[in-house]
């Protein structure tokens, strides 16, 4: 018999060992029996489960990501607490991250090692360059910020150019009225909405792997700049194809809202094509590679 009244306490499974990720929606997530207990109510196609009533393996999950029409009690949070499993509210598909509180992680090694290079002026040039040829393709010789940039926001704009062209959108530039966001054009609305779903995935990756927000490489003031380094990663190949193929979409029925629109779209580019394991993998694979190399 384990100990504690929830149980499992003494018996905690590294993440390092665990599956990763758990979607539930549209259901009551309870502990039961010394474990987790999930009771799906009706559910649409995105859903992973059936109705029914299930039992869940919380120790061997980082992460439970819990969407709409979901509710929590608190016996399940604090099951989750000894275990160290996570919990975050998200939108449908990871398009949004509502909250989650900080993950504890039985390893502080990323997060160490995150820290390290980005204090290192140095190391966090390599970072930064690293990202850019992931984006890019090819490896920049330049070592400088303001070099790397503008040689980014020239690709940017022919990329916005050329899926516009294969897409079929008109495309008139990348404008952006903080003050007035609805003022824009169809593509550029839906570049925002995009974003933020995007951004949103990368929150959770940031979250899972217990990596700091804060500690941008390429991006520097934001709260969230590792996190939109991360979603930029990703910019390419799902954030603007999303957003041109909502915009489409919407000038032909327009009688569509452009932000739903393009929030499931993007959604549904993120399920199926694993994005947010992706972003996992490759923060793991960014700092363990500069690491090795140190």
């Amino acid at each position: 018999m384990l100990k504690g009244r929830l149980g499992l306490d003494s018996a905690r499974v590294p993440h390092g060992d665990r599956a990763g990720l758990l979607y539930l929606a549209r259901g009551a997530l309870t502990a039961r029996d010394g474990t987790l207990a999930f009771l799906q109510g009706e559910a649409t196609n995105a859903d992973a489960l059936l109705p029914g009533d299930y039992a869940i393996p919380l120790q061997g999950i980082s992460m439970i990501l819990l969407g709409p029409g979901s509710t929590v009690s608190h016996d399940a949070l604090r099951l989750l607490a000894r275990a160290r499993t996570a919990l975050a509210a998200i939108g449908e598909d990871g398009v949004r991250m509502y909250t989650a509180p900080p993950l504890i992680p039985d390893r502080s090694g990323l997060a160490r090692t995150q820290a390290r290079l980005w204090a290192d002026d140095k190391k966090r040039l390599d970072i930064a360059r690293r990202m850019y040829a992931w984006r890019l393709g090819e490896v920049l010789p330049h070592r400088d910020f303001d070099v790397l940039r503008g040689i980014e926001g020239a690709r940017m704009k022919q990329s916005y150019r050329l899926i516009a062209q294969q897409i079929g959108v008109e495309w008139k530039g990348r404008h952006y009225d903080r003050a007035r966001p609805d003022a824009a054009d169809l593509p550029n609305q839906a570049l925002n909405h995009a974003s933020s779903a995007v951004e949103a995935a990368a929150a959770i990756a940031v979250a899972s792997t217990g990596t700091v927000p804060q500690l941008g490489f390429i991006h520097e003031d934001p709260g969230q700049s590792f996190v939109l380094d991360i979603a930029d990663l990703h910019r390419d190949n799902v954030t603007i194809p999303c957003a041109f193929r909502a915009a489409k979409r919407v000038a032909e029925r327009p009688f569509e809202n452009i932000e739903r629109t393009t929030r499931r779209m993007t959604g549904e580019t993120l399920a199926r094509e694993g994005i947010i394991p992706a972003m996992i993998d490759r923060i793991k694979s960014l700092f363990e590679q500069t690491d090795s190399r140190a």
